[in-house]
């Protein structure tokens, strides 16, 4: 095959093949190729053995035509921020925030691995490596990584959650998914990846039916409605600021949680319904609205417009003035609603609509609060009767 003239002997070149030679630059040993006329260098790591190895493979590949480009010159970084860039334009806020604290935290890995810069680089081991590394790197209570060890202190872990990892390795395979769509990758390296053993999930955080109590008796008035929402609907943070005045349907009793054009639900459309109590509190809200604010969301500033308020650093004040520990989220609010309607016998399917979770599996948190509905159900059994 003629590769035309090589580049500038004066280099530290340690070896010269037909298409290609390896040399070092730094700690980094490098390919240097020629690709129907076009040059392509790639960092192989610190090992020359290695990186005679991979260029012997990549001149097998070159004269069979399975090469390419793409594969072999697209930095892992640079996709990354590409992919950033393409979820901004196709997702929710709240997916990018999420793709985006994945990528951290992988990219976080990578520091450690000063040889891996290009996509052809991944590979199912490493992906197993970042597993490991997630499972003893030193953790924030919130799940984000210790930038450095002067910044460990009383409230981090040791590693993340197997769970957690188990989202993130998800995560990654549709991140790389992308790239395997868009011509970068031939396979995607998380292909074959099992899910680690989840026994370390942390159970759910529910207020008691006295801590509810003492919750709302404490509540300023601007806060018990809100509150009392989240206590009766089981709605997320997100669903709650962005209700609407017409998303509410006082002759069924039902709350709509719809897509908007300024937002969109986290898991698609469904119906809440109201009980009385939370009924007659909304219908005093609109009568209230309707000769202040004239707002068109159900919870709003002053001035009617979309709520800003910081609900949880005002929820944690209000917990503690109550007299309740370890209230730290507004989601807590969510699991208590589900927690009691499972220790009052509801069954999960029906759990999992009212909190609109896509998978059964969500929902299969709770199930260690209703051990008494799988003996009722072998007890109505009755195959001698």
């Amino acid at each position: 095959m003629s590769v035309g003239p090589w580049w500038d002997h004066s280099g530290p070149w340690k070896a010269k093949l037909s298409m290609g030679a390896i040399r070092k630059r730094g700690d980094n040993w490098y390919m240097d190729l020629r690709i129907k006329g076009r040059r392509v260098r790639k960092c192989v790591g610190p090992s020359k053995q290695l990186a005679e190895l991979a260029l012997k493979d990549a001149e097998v590949k070159i004269a069979r035509g399975e090469f390419g480009f793409a594969t072999i010159e697209r930095p892992i970084d640079a996709f990354l921020d590409q992919f950033i860039e393409y979820s901004q334009a196709h997702h929710r806020l709240t997916t990018t925030k999420r793709y985006r604290a994945v990528i951290d935290h992988f990219r976080a890995f990578l520091k450690t691995k000063p040889g891996i810069v290009h996509l052809s680089q991944l590979s199912v081991e490493l992906i197993d490596q970042y597993k490991i590394y997630r499972k003893e790197s030193w953790v924030n209570p919130n799940g984000q990584p210790i930038n450095g060890s002067d910044n460990v202190s009383e409230h981090t872990r040791k590693g993340a959650r197997s769970h957690t990892i188990n989202f993130e390795v998800g995560t990654l395979r549709t991140i790389f998914y992308v790239a395997v769509k868009w011509g970068l990758l031939k396979e995607n390296p998380t292909k074959g990846i099992k899910k680690l053993k989840v026994n370390d999930a942390k159970k759910p955080r529910f207020l008691s039916t006295d801590e509810c109590k003492r919750l709302l008796n404490a509540a300023p008035p601007h806060l018990y409605p809100i509150i009392l929402t989240f206590l009766t609907t089981g709605m997320r943070k997100a669903e709650l600021e962005n209700l609407e005045w017409q998303d509410i349907d006082f002759h069924r009793r039902k709350i709509l949680i719809r897509a908007k054009e300024f937002w969109q639900p986290k898991t698609g459309e469904r119906e809440i319904p109201i009980n009385s109590k939370l009924l007659s509190l909304l219908k005093d809200l609109k009568r209230s609205n309707d000769k202040t604010t004239h707002s068109g969301f159900v919870f709003c500033e002053k001035d009617g417009s979309k709520l800003k308020t910081k609900l949880r650093e005002q929820l944690i004040r209000l917990g503690k003035q109550a007299g309740i520990e370890d209230f730290t989220k507004v989601h807590t609010l969510r699991h208590t609603f589900a927690s009691h309607l499972v220790m009052k016998g509801v069954d999960l399917p029906t759990v999992q609509n009212l909190l609109g979770h896509t998978d059964i599996q969500t929902t299969m948190i709770y199930s260690h609060l209703s051990p008494d509905h799988l003996v009722d159900a072998v007890n109505k059994l009755g195959f001698d009767e």
